[in-house]
């Protein structure tokens, strides 16, 4: 007797809850299903009755191949669709470091549920370009390079039920920056709003940590940064060597690339003020010996040292010196700036490409974000990381900084 041949299925029942119309889920779930060349059928959609309740939709959708609908299924899930067969995810174990199995799931930032034994239980240490590792009981979202033979991780995407960030609707969201990037937007109002926010976090006791580029300096924006830090605003400054050349020279020598920030004029040979100010940090050991020392008086990181709030400088090939305290290893300023991102309720990315785009891909996309940089692609590459939560401002940094330092009042 010869076996049958079963033929592949083309079609999959997915399920989806939340704020599925006024977060443009829903749309965005039958754009993908045309997207892969599929069809889809709606056989129950409930819709929320309050502006709190969520909605309900259970959909099938057929695709032309196999491969197509593994694909499609792949996008749905990252929507928050969840296959309704109610299985449990799939494990295998790593057999060697850094090796996961081909069909690994990769994590996006939202909120991630595991099915085990009948029971869905929340991934912790959300990230997104993670694999999922059964651990201590729990699903864990880690890194490609920290995966260890022996590891149990999740392959295929069954089991997975992914939550997408849906648009608060309290009076402090973020709903006046619904309509995209723009420099148009009143700056003022910006700055009311992450005023109001920082205050929140802060008497929630949530972590406020800074992103911050060079230019922050360059513009000006040093010394209302150091107020921000003094008034207890700031739980920890992450940045790159750069920014910590410029606040040493600004502090010690009154220069950012050799402009005077008195008058805006450059300085006699003022190209080489950064690297004296590098010279006088390796004299004294480290940032925080220049500052025992007497020799750094003002600036972003004096007050980090005297106000016992921690930085990290990540290091790159471009670096001059690097200051002795800047971390050169990236793996290592990456663990460096993931522990200080444990736990935050709000990030200021201020005019830093690198460092931002960076800072995003290592957040859950429920931590809200404000990204001011003068460049509108920046604020817009941070906002496609996925997050619900993330605010632009396209004006120049050191003005808003001046700006929020002074609604934010006086330091103690």
């Amino acid at each position: 007797m010869t076996k049958k041949h079963v033929k592949p299925s083309l079609q999959e029942v997915v399920e989806a809850e939340g704020h599925l119309i006024d977060s443009h889920i829903m749309e965005q779930i039958f754009d993908t299903v045309v997207e892969y060349h599929g069809r889809f059928e709606v056989e129950h959609f409930h819709i929320g009755r309050t502006n709190s309740d969520p909605s309900r939709l259970r959909l099938r959708v057929e695709a032309p191949t196999p491969e197509d609908l593994e694909k499609m299924l792949g996008q749905l899930i990252g929507l928050g669709c969840t296959p309704a067969d109610g299985s449990d995810a799939v494990f295998e174990t790593v057999e060697r470091d850094r090796c996961a199995p081909e069909d690994f799931y990769s994590t996006t930032n939202h909120r991630t549920l595991v099915r085990r034994n009948g029971e869905w239980l929340a991934v912790e240490n959300q990230r997104m370009d993670a694999l999922l590792v059964w651990s201590e009981g729990k699903p864990w979202a880690r890194r490609l390079r920290d995966i260890k033979a022996g590891d149990e991780v999740v392959v295929g995407m069954r089991g997975i039920r992914v939550i997408p960030e849906s648009k608060e609707r309290d009076r402090l969201a973020f709903a006046f920056m619904s309509n995209g990037i723009s420099s148009e937007r009143q700056v003022d109002t910006a700055v009311r709003q992450t005023a109001a926010m920082m205050r929140l976090a802060k008497e929630a006791g949530q972590k406020i940590v800074i992103v911050a580029g060079p230019v922050v300096v360059h513009t000006g924006g040093a010394k209302s940064i150091a107020g921000l830090i003094r008034k207890g605003y700031v739980s920890a400054v992450l940045a790159g060597n750069a920014l910590g050349v410029h606040d040493a020279e600004a502090a010690m020598i009154g220069t950012s690339l050799g402009v005077r920030l008195s008058d805006g004029r450059q300085e006699e040979h003022g190209h080489r003020n950064h690297m004296r100010a590098i010279n006088a940090i390796y004299h004294a050991g480290s940032i925080a010996g220049a500052v025992q020392s007497g020799k750094l008086q003002k600036g972003i990181l004096f007050e980090c040292v005297t106000r016992n709030v921690p930085f990290v400088l990540a290091g790159s090939l471009r670096d001059d010196g690097p200051l002795p305290d800047t971390i050169t290893d990236m793996n290592v300023a990456q663990d460096a700036y993931a522990g200080h991102l444990r736990g935050a309720g709000l990030v200021l990315c201020l005019g830093s490409m690198l460092h931002s785009i960076a800072v995003g891909n290592m957040l859950p996309s429920w931590v809200k974000t404000v990204c001011v940089d003068i460049n509108p692609a920046v604020a817009t590459k941070l906002s496609d990381r996925g997050t619900g939560q993330a605010l632009g401002v396209v004006t120049d940094v050191g003005m808003f900084l001046e700006l929020l330092d002074k609604n934010l009042g006086e330091g103690k």
